[in-house]
């Protein structure tokens, strides 16, 4: 299988011994592990978290960072930066790269990066075979208002439990 690139969104206050950075090193274990490569903001919580499993694991990693944060460069777990000037030309970036979109817990950042993702797909702009994966419940309730309101707009998400039924998913896809 040539490398797919699964973009992953979640929180960047997470720390190690969180249930969202445990979860986020694990789902870059098996992600590479399944032969993908992953791709996130390349900065810390999460974005550590899932590049650490996945270089730990043998895998591929990029962070795409972004000048306008003023921050240092990208974490260690990462094999190539991609430097933006932007927070939109971030997101485009990930998005770009993206095969499938793994989304974590996380607050408005990683709200942004879901709705943008999804909104795209539920346009025709994103390729229909592009899936977008919540991981774990967090976002559920999220989904629910909106099935309420739109049902067909949830047809692209996809629910796992965890980093295993996210590769099953992948997997499936190919």
């Amino acid at each position: 299988m040539s490398k797919k690139t699964v973009s992953i969104f979640g929180t960047g206050r997470a720390r190690p011994g969180d249930e969202a950075f445990e979860l986020a090193e694990e789902l870059g274990k098996v992600l590479a592990e399944a032969g993908f490569r992953i791709a996130n903001g390349g900065y810390s919580g999460t974005m550590l978290a899932a590049a650490k499993g996945a270089a730990e694991a043998g895998g591929e990693t990029i962070g795409v960072t972004c000048l306008a944060f003023g921050r240092g460069g990208a974490n260690e777990y990462i094999s190539r930066e991609i430097v933006t000037s932007t927070l939109d030309e971030r997101l485009e970036t990930l998005i770009e790269l993206g095969w499938a979109y793994a989304v974590l817990p996380g607050s408005t950042g990683t709200l942004l990066e879901l709705a943008k993702v999804w909104e795209l797909k539920n346009k025709g702009f994103l390729n229909s075979d592009k899936p977008i994966i919540l991981v774990g419940g967090f976002w559920k309730p999220l989904v629910e208002l909106v099935a309420a309101d739109e049902p067909g707009a949830i047809a692209c998400i996809r629910q796992a439990d965890g980093p295993q039924q996210v590769k099953n998913i992948l997997t499936n896809c190919i």
